[in-house]
């Protein structure tokens, strides 16, 4: 994605998007217990809410909170080509076979020693 269209892509999802603020929760000291530093976004077309609040900074999570809103709308879109069923060939059948025979008599040799 060039510049240009990152930005528009930004400036689109500040468009749609609601921005709250609020108190965040934990380490961090006094900055970040008293002041909102926490970010929400809701963006109104799709439903999906994001927040960030690991940073002390308002501003560092409001951007970290557009970057999971776009990875999360990218994600959303993101189309899945359906599984095709195969089934192993007659040959891929038979070497499978003859590797877990293989297995099997090595393993035979673990076993405790009978003595006649």
């Amino acid at each position: 994605m060039d510049e240009q269209s990152a930005t528009d892509a930004r400036t689109t999802l500040e468009r749609e998007s609601d921005v709250t603020f609020f108190i965040a929760s934990g380490p961090g000291g006094q900055h970040r217990n008293r002041n909102a530093t926490g970010v929400r976004l809701l963006h109104r077309p799709s439903g999906i809410v994001v927040t960030a609040t690991e940073r002390r900074s308002q501003a560092a999570n409001l951007e970290v909170a557009y970057v999971r809103l776009a990875r999360r709308l990218e994600a959303v879109r993101r189309v899945e080509a359906p599984r095709v069923p195969t089934r192993p060939s007659r040959a891929a059948r038979t070497e499978r076979l003859a590797a877990k025979r293989r297995r099997a008599g090595t393993k035979a040799f673990r076993g405790p020693v009978h003595e006649e």
